[in-house]
């Protein structure tokens, strides 16, 4: 059930493309029909994990609402929880402030995670006692500020007192660190970590902070760190630091990355990879709606298939045949020819009316709507008649609508009221034709 307020994505139901024994279930992991597409999809996964995607891309091509967004989400499942996934509709890339270029190369270095290992050496413990050491301010004799102190730390194994100059001291001041909390301290850079309170030192009936096991092992030791940065994460950290006019006189930071710190971002990076300290964790960059892309565009995506350090590119559009947009020539899909022939190119087809149904069942459940039959077969005979977005559109009005009335459950007569409060793009098509004269040109 949905708690008040909670956002659902249109797609946070889908897990997975839904494939068991190599075979995709009519219904399974969010997604539902579509069986050529996603067993095209599965074969596809399994060329990236071989390593055999390189110079490649994909393009999903249907109708509006078939489930080409949905098919892409679940390819990025598929390959794993931590891939990356950066989506981008085509008209994105026309920005007052960034070239196209840099839009794209910026969406694609975020579509590249790194999985970085770093071993520091830490003084780790549950804070057993704590003792801090005040003097006068030395410009204002009036105000007491900290000058160092002792801290003691505990773990299964044994207990150590350290002493600890006024920074750290400040940070566990900020913090809030009291006696019975779990910490780390950072011996190289003397960053204080508060890591949670440990189990069986909680004083309080009810509190917020997250219990923790006390530390085994010896309180100072080395520690592995793994986290996941992605490219353009990097190119923004090494640009803010070598932007000395950013550091010392406030100037605005770099909108557009330089290429040199990108490429000494890529040669770090390797470096790391070589080094056993980092991996890289190629993601899904997905481009809807590819048709409005431009010729620039489409050049620099054809580059970029070919570079080493690219993420798997999905592209996806709903146009037949139409101009490549920046020229007079039409093309399939509004795409180069010499583009279209590098891409595997995956259908999508409109949904019966029993996918239909299941696919409303997933989206009233995510929403937390409940539907009685009539109610549902109502919401069925629109998204045929009409279209599935649409049905899906009126879940949520419809479930108000009900609540107003004191109903646990929307009926029929909700979900006709609010078809009648909000029309489909075919009638108001219809509408326009009514009362062009009407209306504004």
């Amino acid at each position: 059930m949905m708690k008040s307020g909670e956002r659902i994505g249109v797609h946070s139901h889908i897990k997975g493309l839904g494939i068991r024994n190599n075979e995709p279930l009519p219904v399974a992991d969010g997604l539902v029909g579509q069986i050529e597409a996603r067993r095209a999809a599965w074969l596809v996964v399994q060329l990236i994990k071989a390593g055999k995607m390189a110079g490649r891309a994909i393009l999903l091509v249907g109708p509006p609402g078939t489930g080409k967004t949905a098919i892409a989400v679940a390819i990025a499942r598929e390959l794993g929880p931590e891939t990356p996934f950066m989506a981008l509709s085509g008209s994105e890339i026309y920005s007052a402030e960034l070239k196209k270029t840099e839009v794209l190369m910026q969406a694609l270095r975020k579509s590249i995670g790194v999985r970085i290992r770093e071993r520091r050496w830490i003084y780790e413990g549950v804070v057993d006692k704590v003792d801090y050491k005040f003097d006068r301010h030395p410009l204002n004799p009036y105000v007491q500020v900290p000058v160092g102190g002792t801290i003691t730390l505990r773990t299964e194994k044994e207990t150590r007192s350290l002493r600890v100059d006024s920074n750290i001291v400040y940070q566990l001041l900020q913090k809030g660190v009291e006696e019975g909390d779990v910490i780390w301290i950072d011996e190289e850079t003397g960053r204080v970590t508060r890591v949670g309170r440990a189990k069986g030192a909680a004083n309080y009936d009810v509190g917020v902070r997250e219990l923790v096991d006390v530390p085994s092992g010896p309180v100072y030791k080395e520690k592995e760190f793994v986290y996941t940065l992605t490219l353009h994460q990097l190119d923004e950290m090494h640009a803010r630091s070598e932007s000395l006019l950013s550091l010392i006189f406030g100037a605005p930071e770099y909108r557009e990355i330089p290429p040199d710190v990108r490429a000494k971002v890529d040669k770090t990076v390797k470096e790391w990879v070589d080094s056993g300290r980092a991996e890289l964790i190629p993601g899904v960059l997905f481009i809807d709606d590819a048709h409005m892309l431009d010729i620039e565009a489409f050049s620099f995506l054809s580059r970029a298939m070919e570079s080493e350090l690219s993420p798997i590119i999905i592209l996806a559009t709903n146009r037949g045949f139409t101009k490549i947009r920046g020229t007079d020539v039409e093309a399939p899909h509004g795409m180069p020819l010499d583009l279209l022939d590098r891409l595997l190119i995956i259908k999508t087809k409109p949904y019966t009316a029993d996918e239909i149904r299941e696919i409303l069942k997933i989206r009233a459940k995510e929403e937390g709507v409940t539907l009685d039959e009539q109610a549902l077969e109502e919401l069925v005979r629109l998204g045929t008649e009409r279209s599935l977005r649409y049905a899906a559109h009126l879940l949520a009005p419809a479930k108000i609508l009900a609540e107003q009335r004191g109903k646990s459950s929307v009926g029929v007569e909700e979900v006709r009221e609010v078809s009648t409060l909000f029309i489909s793009t075919r009638e108001s098509a219809q509408y326009l034709k009514e009362f062009e004269e009407k209306m504004l040109k």
